[in-house]
């Protein structure tokens, strides 16, 4: 079987926007995400030699989170205007170099990607997620693993791998467990309270020993520091909310994973459009090949 990357678009794009330095085209246009963005989708596809690459961006978000918690998300900020600008150029350019675009209405990216990676590994192949979203670590195992992009504080420490093993050493508990860790401790990405005062080694030791959020709640009288005992039975109903907003949606549709070939001639017409002189010269040298032209 063969091996698949799966990017979390949003969470790429946010990245290349910090990780590059402020790039305009001459007319003013911002085009610094643009350059990081191309940048990395050659660097994954040189480094990994996928069978194919999926990228997934979110559209409206997940309807059904937002009617069970309506703060859902609600603290963050706008897309910062000179990204908001580059999405659409970001998507073509994913179409043209022959990266499969996967958008749908009403559910969250982070849903429809983690379906895809659970089908494809049950099909046999090798998935990496590419993403720094702690939600995927609950759909690790032997065939699906974290491709971790450079942190933009110190780029140097380059793309890291999180396996099963790397999803403990990071938590503390087993991918199995994490839906259940973060609705103990709460998700301030996503604005998820957790049960307040909890933290990472509280919520690990009651999950090692209760096993998950129903344990836990049944077990209320026995947890230690006794201080949560009262606020884990008031809280109960709570959690369990919370337990459905932290668990990944594993039944959404797939898409064919069929990589079409790349446009050259888009490609080479995307890069120019945009004034991007130096990728343009290396997506020649890269497409410009026979076996690419139309």
């Amino acid at each position: 079987m063969s091996k698949w990357l799966l990017i979390d678009g949003f969470n790429l794009a946010y990245r290349c926007f910090h990780a590059v330095p402020e790039l305009t085209r001459a007319d003013g246009f911002p085009t610094n995400a643009l350059h990081g963005w191309v940048k990395s989708l050659w660097k994954l596809e040189d480094q990994e030699k996928p069978a194919g690459t999926l990228v997934f961006f979110d559209l409206d978000g997940s309807h059904e989170r937002q009617a069970l918690l309506p703060e859902y998300k609600a603290q963050r900020e706008e897309m910062p205007e000179a990204l908001r600008r580059q999405i659409e150029p970001i998507k073509a350019l994913t179409r043209a170099m022959g990266y499969i675009g996967v958008e749908q209405t009403g559910v969250e990216s982070d849903d429809v990607l983690a379906s895809q990676a659970v089908a494809l590994a049950r099909a046999g192949h090798e998935v990496l997620i590419v993403s720094s979203d702690k939600d995927f670590a609950q759909i690790v195992d032997d065939r699906i693993k974290i491709l971790l992009p450079p942190p933009s504080a110190n780029p140097k420490l380059g793309w890291r791998f999180r396996d099963t093993a790397g999803v403990v050493e990071k938590f503390g508990v087993p991918p199995g467990q994490i839906a259940a860790y973060l609705a103990l401790v709460g998700d301030a990405s996503d604005n998820i309270p957790g049960i307040s005062g909890v933290g990472p080694k509280t919520a690990v030791k009651w999950l090692q020993l209760h096993g998950h959020i129903e344990g836990v709640i049944a077990h209320a009288d026995e947890l230690t520091p006794e201080r949560f005992r009262e606020a884990v039975r008031d809280r109960a109903a709570d959690l369990r909310r919370n337990l459905k907003l932290t668990t990944l949606n594993l039944a959404l549709p797939t898409v064919a994973a069929e990589p079409p070939r790349p446009d050259s001639a888009q490609v080479f017409r995307l890069l120019e459009e945009f004034g991007m002189k130096s990728s343009l010269a290396e997506a020649r040298t890269r497409y410009g090949q026979p076996e690419f032209l139309f």
